[in-house]
């Protein structure tokens, strides 16, 4: 049955001045982009899971970073292909800044396990304001632009769901 498990995934805006570290993925569809993180392992806290995700993929370790702040919460209930029912995903995306010094330092390509091998995915910086004109997933290119700068209140932290009518597997 779709949507009957719930998994937690967290996310991460990582600021260097007005950029933001987003992994860019090529495939035949198309490019898309994403926020680095990923699931929450089992037995596993929200902001360690948030620490290792960021070791892994961008080679930033606690300490080099602001302390993470949850800025915004999305639902996702988006269908996909293969055999296995989606689960329903609770996003939880949180903003950190780094220094310039910090940001030379960091990974340029995070693989990402796919079925038989890795999948590279080019880390690019990119001004935030721009945003929410890229396929961005999760969803949050909208609010994350509109903010009036980098250390702006995020607002309201409700975003609008991920669903099959906002968002398109890929």
């Amino acid at each position: 049955m779709p949507f009957s498990r719930v998994k937690a995934r967290v996310g991460a805006v990582v600021f260097c001045g007005g950029d933001v570290a987003l992994i860019r993925r090529d495939r035949p569809s198309g490019s898309h982009y994403t926020l680095p993180g990923g699931n929450v392992e089992t037995g596993e806290d929200m902001l360690g899971a948030l620490r290792r995700e960021l070791a892994e993929e961008l080679h930033l370790e606690a300490g080099q970073a602001t302390e993470p702040e949850l800025c915004w919460i999305q639902d996702q209930m988006v269908t996909r292909p293969g055999p296995t029912p989606p689960p329903r995903k609770i996003h939880l995306i949180f903003r950190c800044h780094l220094s310039l010094g910090v940001r030379a330092t960091l990974a340029t390509i995070e693989y990402d396990e796919v079925p038989g091998g890795h999948e590279p995915g080019a880390i690019e910086w990119v001004n935030y304001r721009t945003t929410a004109e890229l396929p961005l997933f999760p969803l949050v290119g909208g609010v994350l632009s509109a903010l009036a700068h980098p250390e702006a209140s995020a607002g309201n932290p409700w975003v609008a769901p991920i669903t099959d009518a906002t968002y398109t597997w890929i």
